[in-house]
């Protein structure tokens, strides 16, 4: 009996590979074993999880799915991490995003890469807004090129990197599943960290941010904390809960599965309690506007009823009455419901320093050159003292109104044309009611951009668009499966 060459070749190539991980495994426990003797438990310890981050790059760079999980990761929590530790670890966001794209190029030895999926128009869509974006590099109102890339990263590098990636490699529809679910894991630790900081209070770390320049004064008011948990600030954080809370509550209510029900609507009441702990008046928007589209989406008349009669409810509770006046969330969120706000009054006046210095500048003062990194990078201008308070405001402020323009009909194309697949396209119930949950947030989110950075803001950014990309794809999704049950039925 002659054996199979290919049999043997694979027999040698098993073997060679288990005695080289048995050698280097040996090799690896005898050097710690002489270190821990030597006293020296540092370098032991190091020797002992070596394996861990070798392993983890081998596959990171044979699998690219595993560099698009760890981006969701440190997406969520690179920047609360970043108080514990003294590192700029929102950057490893995007060290992950470019090492995910090296991976999938390094994949075509293995598989070949159908590079004819990321050519689709979200794709050029945000492939056209990052080139504005880095042509603001050249701008010459711009006043520091520094704050250019600290900036330019959440404008337009994270969303020119996640949606051709998205098309590539991250669409199935188990992987929409994965993003939900492990979103849901991560919403549940930001929401624990949340009540920690409101019941328990701020660790010492969390202390040491808040009594950094700016810090206490916008997330201390009237001797009450905004809470902002693992997030950059408390508006990031209120924004996000209010997304998450529209899209688990709709989720839950569609979920045939019950114990996946009742655990969506443990997460979306749960973040619409975060929501109001974290002090943001701007983030009620969010799910106001959310369970509003998601009424009309549905297409059911009982629900539409419903919906707009709730929003009126809350509407008319925020807005005439003074029950839950003793309460200092409901009291701060009924505040953005006066008429007589002076902060509304301030902003209004903001918005006419900008409208007169953007007369002569179509493309704005430069990317960086307003907010937070303008008042970092180049403090003293004009763009730099005075707030922004909104997203779409940055954006006009520093990409002129040409840049304006461009990002609302994309973010408008995007969420119009996720829209009309609800409408008119999708038919498995499964995949409209997702659809309906993500679109009826970022709906919430484009509103509340308008006073606040929800948009811009990780880890919103990556997951949205992420999102919206996979909805995009939903009708090739139903069309694949169409396609099996007739092969299957044909080949029976």
């Amino acid at each position: 009996m002659s054996l199979n060459p290919t049999y043997l070749d694979n027999k040698v190539k098993h073997i060679l590979l288990v005695s080289s991980v048995g050698i280097s495994f040996v090799i690896l426990i005898g050097g710690a074993i002489f270190f821990f003797s030597k006293d020296n438990f540092i370098a032991g310890i190091a020797l002992l999880i070596l394996p861990g981050p070798i392993i983890y790059l081998y596959k990171f760079f044979t699998d690219p799915r595993i560099g698009f999980y760890s981006v969701l990761v440190a997406n969520y929590f690179a920047i609360g991490l970043s108080r514990y530790i003294p590192a700029p670890l929102g950057l490893t966001v995007d060290g992950l995003l470019v090492l995910t794209w090296l991976s999938v190029i390094f994949s075509q030895f293995n598989k070949k890469v159908q590079w004819k999926n990321a050519g689709r128009d979200f794709s050029y869509f945000v492939i056209i807004w990052y080139t504005m974006t880095f042509l603001q590099l050249f701008n010459p109102e711009a006043v520091s090129r520094e704050a250019w890339f600290y900036a330019m990263r959440g404008q337009g590098l994270y969303i020119f990197l996640t949606v051709p990636l998205t098309y590539l490699i991250f669409n199935k529809p188990k992987d929409l599943d994965i993003l939900i679910k492990l979103t849901a894991w991560f919403t549940i630790v930001a929401i624990i960290k949340a009540l920690s900081q409101k019941y328990i209070g701020v660790d010492q770390w969390e202390s040491r941010w808040l009594n950094q320049p700016g810090n206490r004064s916008t997330h201390i008011l009237f001797g009450q904390l905004r809470v902002f948990s693992i997030f950059s600030d408390a508006g990031t954080f209120g924004s996000s809960m209010g997304y998450f809370s529209v899209l688990y509550i709709v989720l839950a209510i569609h979920e045939a599965k019950k114990s996946l029900k009742y655990f969506y609507l443990a997460i979306g009441f749960m973040s619409f309690f975060a929501l109001m702990i974290s002090g943001t008046r701007s983030a009620i928007a969010v799910p106001l506007t959310g369970f509003a589209v998601y009424a009309f989406l549905s297409k059911r008349v009982t629900v539409i009823v419903s919906g707009v009669t709730l929003m009126v409810l809350i509407f008319v509770f925020f807005k005439y009455t003074n029950i839950g006046q003793g309460n200092y969330e409901i009291r701060r969120m009924r505040s953005g419901f006066s008429e007589d706000n002076a902060s509304m009054d301030v902003r209004n006046d903001n918005r006419k320093i900008f409208a007169d210095y953007l007369k002569s500048r179509p493309f704005g003062g430069g990317v960086g050159s307003a907010g937070n990194w303008g008042m970092r990078f180049s403090p003293g201008t004009l763009l730099a003292e005075t707030a922004t308070d909104g997203f779409y405001i940055q954006i006009w402020a520093e990409q002129g109104i040409v840049g304006l323009i461009f990002y609302l009909i994309m973010i408008f194309y995007i969420v119009g044309k996720a829209s009309f697949l609800v409408f008119f396209r999708l038919k498995k119930p499964e995949y409209k009611y997702k659809a309906m949950a993500l679109t009826s947030g970022m709906y919430g989110l484009i509103v509340s951009s308008y006073t606040a950075s929800s948009l811009g803001q990780l880890p919103n950014l990556i997951i949205v668009f992420a999102s919206m990309a996979m909805i995009s794809l939903m009708p090739e999704w139903e069309k694949n499966e169409a396609d099996a049950i007739l092969v299957e039925i044909n080949n029976k």
